[in-house]
């Protein structure tokens, strides 16, 4: 019998071996993943399992939520660190931030050192209320500082999904994309696929990330893609080996 529309893939099988992950909360205790050592080591080693050889963990620095600093991150990762080489097999376990886009983090960036993915490159975010008011000043001054911001997940943010235009501000303004894997599959609903279909459909994802925190998330990644765009997909995936070292 032929068959007149491909079967969708599932997630975990558009992973290619050694991946790197540019998107966690590996970190135990420190924001709202991982919860303790035993719990992390048991994601990071399911991640293995899916292909994520190279990780580079992103805890949340969140004013009056996670008021992480980047000392206390960089702490955090160095005391995790032996038991992660000593009881997983990936390749590499770095660290980074997610930084939100508020007031203190304009502030920070002029008085702290920002810990990057790579080189120059920093992960952002903002509410899933609503943008900054100051928005593309934000932006600029993260450029002036001499950073490039990554937005984590746009697909997320509802307030753009009827104002598709403000993408391609975003876009004109110099932040790159990173796309949440899980929004391939429905994890964040179905209005979150369509908009990341389009998104991809306009190519405007550089990049990907698993955004793991929990069980939940790890185990996702068995579901079905539900995309029509996978060469688009499967080119942002590829695009993450920039950040290997």
């Amino acid at each position: 019998m032929i068959h007149l529309f491909k079967q969708k893939p599932i997630l975990c099988d558009l992973i290619p071996n050694n991946h790197i992950d540019i998107h966690s909360h590996l970190l135990p205790g420190i924001d709202d993943g991982a919860t303790s050592l035993e719990n992390s080591i048991s994601l990071i080693n399911q991640m293995n399992e899916i292909g994520f050889k190279n990780i580079i963990t992103t805890p949340h620095i969140i004013e009056s939520v996670w008021n992480n600093s980047e000392s206390s991150i960089t702490e955090k990762h160095q005391e995790i660190s032996n038991a992660v080489q000593e009881k997983c097999e990936i390749a590499s376990f770095n660290v980074a931030v997610e930084y939100m886009m508020d007031d203190s983090f304009v502030k920070r960036l002029g008085t702290e050192k920002l810990l990057t993915i790579k080189d120059n490159y920093i992960l952002v975010e903002m509410s899933y209320l609503s943008p900054p008011i100051q928005l593309y000043d934000i932006i600029f001054e993260i450029q002036l500082a001499g950073y490039k911001p990554i937005l984590a997940h746009p697909e997320r943010y509802q307030f753009y999904h009827e104002n598709f235009k403000e993408y391609s501000k975003l876009k004109k303004a110099g932040c790159l994309f990173q796309l949440n894997l899980l929004s391939t599959v429905d994890y964040y609903g179905k209005n979150v696929r369509l908009v990341t279909e389009k998104l991809l459909t306009n190519d405007y994802f550089d990049f990907v990330g698993s955004d793991i925190h929990h069980q939940n998330h790890v185990n996702a990644f068995k579901n079905k893609v539900k995309l029509k765009s996978l060469p688009q997909l499967e080119k942002a995936i590829h695009n993450n080996l920039f950040f290997l070292k």
